[in-house]
């Protein structure tokens, strides 16, 4: 019989980093929390850490560009708690190939892509019968700085010397996902928005960022715990809405 009692979040790519904290302040929260990971070992690992201090958290076994493993993910999360009230969509990856429009290695910008956006849209399309089963769901997609168009149309944007055209244009996409899904839902509960996290020292930047993780989290933190006079179809960091 599915578990009601709490309220669950579901967090891909959740073993470390950004999604790791997460979902810890999340769990601290109260919610259960369902770290969404490829490796099983690695999610098993994490999951425990969270256990460890009180919480109550599980690995999931997903990986974001295998729709065998997203349905099962489902299916888990449908006979075992009912519904889902937080998704975040936080799996990311670069690749080293990628690069500058003129440059980048193709393959790369498609398993960028692939990862990015198809994965963030697959799992999402799979999560939102369970999420309309909640009184009041939220999405969350991890998006970044790099995907606005503004940003990098401004040569005075901090960053506007970094051109990773699968990476950027991924992140733009997820928020087009962004904006598309709270059209689709702007009559129900469900409040979509993207989170830029900021340039944090995660693995995906060799832990040259100027933010700690923690600061990195806490936008998407904060659209996960949305009140029901919250926003939908938003893009913001932690210092406020980010032009897309």
């Amino acid at each position: 019989m599915p578990d009601s009692a709490k309220k669950v979040a579901l967090i891909t790519g959740a073993n470390k980093g950004i999604g790791y904290e997460i979902a810890r302040q999340l769990g601290r929260a109260g919610i259960t929390v369902l770290l969404g990971v490829r490796n099983r070992a690695l999610g098993e690992e994490s999951a425990a850490k969270l256990r460890s201090e009180a919480m109550s958290a599980r690995f999931i076994p997903i990986d974001v560009v295998d729709p065998t493993s997203i349905a099962a993910a489902a299916a888990t999360i449908t006979n075992n708690y009912g519904s889902l009230d937080i998704l975040v969509n936080n799996a990311g990856i670069n690749d080293p190939a990628d690069g500058p429009a003129p440059t980048a290695g193709l393959d790369a910008v498609e398993r960028v892509l692939r990862t990015n956006f198809l994965g963030a849209l697959a799992v999402t399309q799979a999560m939102l019968p369970l999420l309309r089963k909640a009184s009041r769901a939220r999405i969350v997609n991890v998006s970044s700085g790099l995907g606005s168009l503004t940003q990098n149309a401004d040569p005075a944007y901090p960053s506007a010397a970094v051109k990773l055209i699968g990476y950027s244009a991924s992140k733009a996409a997820l928020n087009m996902l962004t904006v598309q899904l709270a059209y689709w839902l702007r009559d129900t509960a469900i409040k979509v928005n993207s989170a830029d996290p900021g340039y944090t020292a995660t693995d995906l930047n060799g832990h040259r960022g100027t933010q700690t993780i923690p600061e990195g989290a806490a936008e998407a933190i904060r659209l996960a715990l949305l009140p029901d006079d919250g926003p939908t179809g938003t893009y913001s960091n932690r210092k406020g809405i980010v032009p897309w």
